[in-house]
C-alpha cells in the first residue's frame, strides 16, 4: 500500500525577457511565455524541496521544463511566513488569507527533467490538484552571484504574454546559474496549496 504524503506547496512565477529564455533552451523545446517559476514544498511537515522551471512546448506536450531542483532544502516558519533556503536561493512566502480557485493549469500536461528527477523520471505528468489555493506575498533572491535576479510581489496577480523575437542571444547551457542571471521584471504572483499526494 502506497503511503499518502501531506504536501504544503508554494508556487511563485516571475517575468523575464523571453529572448534570454530562448537562448537557454535545448533545440527541441519552444518557450511559451516569458516566465520562470519556483515551486517549493514542505513534505509531511518535515522535508523541504525546491524546483526551478520555465514554460515550454515540445511536440504535443505543453508544460514546464525543469532547470534545477534541490532536495532537503532548509525552511523556517515565522507566523504566516515560510522562508526556504538553498545554497543559491532564498525565497519567502507570506499567506495573506485570500483564497482562489484550484491551481490547475489548462496548458500544463507535465514537466520535463533533462537528466531525470529524484526518481529518475524524464517526463513527469502534471498532478491533479483540486484543493483551493491561498494567495501569498513573496520575496526572493538568487545567490549564485551578486547580480542575480531578485524581486518582490506587488499585491496582485499579473499575466505574462508571449513576446516576439527581438534579440538573438548566444546559446547558453540550461543551468540554474544561467537562468538566475536573467533579471526579474516583476513577480507575477504566488500562492500556496495544501493537498495529499
Amino acid at each position: 500500500m502506497v503511503k499518502e504524503m501531506f504536501v504544503e506547496q508554494y508556487v511563485m512565477a516571475y517575468g523575464v525577457e523571453q529572448d534570454r529564455l530562448r537562448a537557454l533552451l535545448p533545440a527541441d523545446f519552444i518557450s511559451l511565455r516569458p516566465v520562470l517559476r519556483i515551486n517549493a514544498e514542505i513534505r509531511d511537515h518535515a522535508e523541504g524541496y525546491v524546483e526551478f522551471n520555465t514554460a515550454v512546448a515540445k511536440g504535443e506536450h505543453r508544460g514546464w521544463l525543469n532547470i534545477g531542483y534541490w532536495q532537503n532544502a532548509a525552511f523556517i516558519r515565522s507566523g504566516a511566513k515560510v522562508i526556504f533556503s538553498t545554497d543559491h536561493l532564498e525565497i519567502s512566502f507570506t499567506a495573506v488569507g485570500i483564497e482562489g480557485a484550484c491551481p490547475a493549469e489548462r496548458d500544463n500536461s507535465g514537466c520535463y527533467f533533462l537528466n531525470g528527477d529524484a526518481q529518475g523520471k524524464i517526463w513527469r505528468p502534471a498532478e491533479i490538484i483540486t484543493a483551493r489555493k491561498e494567495f501569498c506575498d513573496c520575496c526572493f533572491r538568487w545567490r549564485f552571484s551578486a547580480a542575480d535576479a531578485h524581486g518582490s510581489s506587488c499585491g496582485r496577480t499579473l499575466s505574462a504574454e508571449p513576446e516576439p523575437i527581438v534579440h538573438s542571444y548566444p546559446a547558453e547551457e540550461l543551468t540554474a546559474a544561467n537562468a538566475a542571471r536573467i533579471p526579474c521584471r516583476q513577480v507575477l504572483g504566488s500562492y500556496r496549496v495544501r493537498f495529499l499526494r
